[in-house]
């Protein structure tokens, strides 16, 4: 729907699509859409800066109709396309064609998407039977173009959606080589969250005078999305989404986790808890993502797991929850994640799940993407136990008389039971059909809340004169009767110390300053503990253990063998030395041939052990 109370202003719109819009209920646009449609736009290249969830898709719909119609009311025999949109990811070209499908309904439009995954003759076939408008993938429009599947001669407008995110993604080279393929007398609108150098650069080679579009302010962007931190154990944290899901009875959510692996568990242990969940991940096919999202639509899910590649740019219905089981490690990051929610004048609420040792990077984040959070604690058993009796009680209360079918069975029940047996039955009914929460320990939510604003006063002193905040050296003392402890990873496994500190801090709930000296032999990894947190760290591994499959750790006897490499925490990631003792200058290196090992380990299985590598 809309965003702002700001009323349309009809004489901009295109009668073509004046009906679809108020058939969808636009009777006030968002500030993009009404930024497009001004009077001095018309015609022009846009570069427009425009948060996710701002309406983008109808705002750049309604800019090149104009354009595409040159002046008709209807589009003619689908031939030649005369726009085209290049999306990201899969998904979000496929929600753009539905969204311009239903917005030039009216116009007689024939579209045509071209994204990877799918069947490239079947695309092949409907381009050739014709299209108004293609909307596609920069790999898959770069292979049609290629294979002259895809004749560009007759466009008018092209649209890249996105930007910002295609040139992360690696995509400048696809759209430099379809831009040019495009005539150079269309229009080029390019639509961005931001504008960093590169996407300036890319607007100055390949648009024309572009107008410069900012639609929403930093300060006012997500404010229909309420923060809240919940600090828990991290034993707890599964606990706590499951709790948290079952507290907000969202009409729908969606989980990010940082990797495939972290999706995969997690919607098998919300599955076995009786939630309606999908996954969606980069493992997964095209045709599974698709059914995914489709469940979400259509209401068999109500939850989704993602990994923040699957999910980027995708809108779901009546997605009021966001939950961030793996806390975001930059703004931009927090930012799209939460974008999934509260978008286009919908309300919705994002919950972090924070660790405790996490708190100062969970602070962190928040302050660099402007943003404020209410700290609470996870919703507890009597929380939503209390819910649920006020869910069973309005049930009753809604609950119409018995009609004539029935009746009969009605009364055969009041003759032989009594009503507080009846009672009972309904109650116990009603609490079968709903998930137990889980048990989660008391968490001093004042004390973290305290802890997180005096971190982020330390944090502001620290702030440079353009608002920006140096990072605070993270350079760890000499540890001094550190106790030391095995890992069965070693350089045939291709173990690095920047995924094994990460992994080692997550299996013991420590900080990176607990950790000391890590060194890799051939076959395992010793790593030193500080002496005041190794009885709880030899505790934890041995309750949950290692937190990896096939990983485990074990406490060592004695002092480290000498032949092996040492690595150390410092202020920009770790020292690095050699058998001898010298600085290596090759970064993340081993001294053995100085070769770079970034590559995760693999278990007797060949299962891939760094999570970071199993990114979605």
């Amino acid at each position: 729907m809309t965003s702002t109370d700001t009323p349309a202003a009809p004489a901009a719109i295109h009668p073509a699509l004046a009906s679809a819009l108020a058939a969808h209920g636009y009777d006030t646009l968002t500030p993009v859409q009404l930024a497009v449609l001004e009077d001095t736009n018309t015609g022009a290249d846009l570069l427009v800066s425009a948060q996710t969830g701002s309406g983008k898709t109808v705002a750049f719909g309604m800019a090149i109709a104009p354009t595409l119609l040159d002046g008709a009311e209807r589009f003619g025999p689908a031939a030649l396309p005369l726009g085209l949109v290049i999306a990201p990811t899969r998904e979000l070209a496929l929600q753009v064609q539905r969204e311009l499908a239903w917005l030039y309904a009216d116009a007689g439009v024939v579209i045509v998407s071209c994204v990877g995954g799918m069947d490239m003759r079947t695309e092949r076939r409907a381009l050739d039977r014709g299209a108004h408008i293609v909307v596609g993938t920069p790999g898959r429009l770069c292979d049609h173009i290629n294979k002259h599947s895809l004749d560009l001669s007759a466009l008018r407008a092209v649209v890249l959606d996105e930007a910002d995110e295609m040139l992360d993604l690696g995509f400048r080279e696809d759209l430099e080589f379809i831009l040019a393929a495009a005539p150079e007398e269309r229009r080029t609108l390019m639509f961005s969250a931001t504008v960093p150098p590169a996407i300036a650069r890319l607007a100055k080679t390949f648009q024309r005078d572009a107008v410069r579009l900012t639609a929403t302010a930093a300060t006012e962007r997500h404010a229909d999305i309420e923060y809240q931190l919940m600090p828990v154990n991290p034993s707890e944290r599964e606990h706590a989404i499951i709790n948290t899901l079952l507290y907000f009875d969202s009409s729908n959510a969606l989980v990010f986790c940082h990797t495939r692996e972290a999706v995969k568990h997690l919607t098998a242990r919300l599955a076995n808890r009786g939630f309606a969940v999908v996954a969606l991940s980069g493992e997964l096919s095209q045709a599974e993502r698709t059914n995914a999202l489709q469940a979400m639509r259509d209401g068999r899910a109500r939850v989704c797991v993602a990994t923040d590649v699957a999910a980027r740019g995708i809108d779901l219905p009546n997605l009021d929850l966001v939950i961030h089981a793996d806390l975001p490690t930059n703004p931009d990051i927090l930012l799209h994640r939460s974008g999934r929610t509260g978008r286009a004048g919908r309300k919705g609420v994002c919950v972090m799940i924070v660790p405790a040792h996490r708190r100062g990077a969970a602070s962190r984040v928040l302050k660099l993407a402007n943003l404020e959070a209410t700290v609470r604690a996870a919703p507890g058993v009597a929380e939503i136990e209390a819910r649920y009796r006020r869910q069973i009680l309005d049930a009753a209360f809604a609950t119409t008389p018995p009609d004539e079918a029935e009746a009969p069975i009605v009364a055969e029940l009041m003759a032989k039971l009594t009503p507080e047996q009846l009672a009972a039955a309904y109650l116990r009914q009603q609490l079968a059909a709903r998930p137990v929460p889980e048990e989660i320990s008391d968490t001093p939510v004042a004390a973290f809340a305290d802890k997180t604003a005096r971190r982020d006063k330390r944090f502001e002193e620290r702030s440079v004169a353009d608002g920006s905040a140096e990072p605070r050296p993270s350079r760890a003392p000499d540890m001094v009767g550190g106790v030391w402890f095995n890992l069965s990873l070693g350089r045939k496994h291709r173990a690095d110390p920047k995924w094994l500190l990460p992994m080692i801090c997550k299996a013991g709930g420590l900080t990176k300053r607990d950790v000391g000296s890590i060194k890799i032999d051939e076959t395992h990894t010793r790593f030193e503990i500080a002496a005041d947190k190794a009885e709880d760290f030899a505790q934890q591994i041995a309750r949950a253990g290692s937190g990896e499959k096939g990983v485990t750790i074990t406490r060592a006897e004695g002092a480290p063998a000498p032949r092996s490499t040492s690595y150390a925490p410092r202020e920009s990631g770790f020292k690095v030395r050699s058998d001898k003792g010298e600085r290596l200058d090759t970064g993340f290196a081993f001294a053995k041939g100085k070769k770079k090992a970034s590559k995760p380990p693999r278990s007797a299985e060949g299962a891939e052990q760094h999570p970071r590598k199993t990114a979605g």
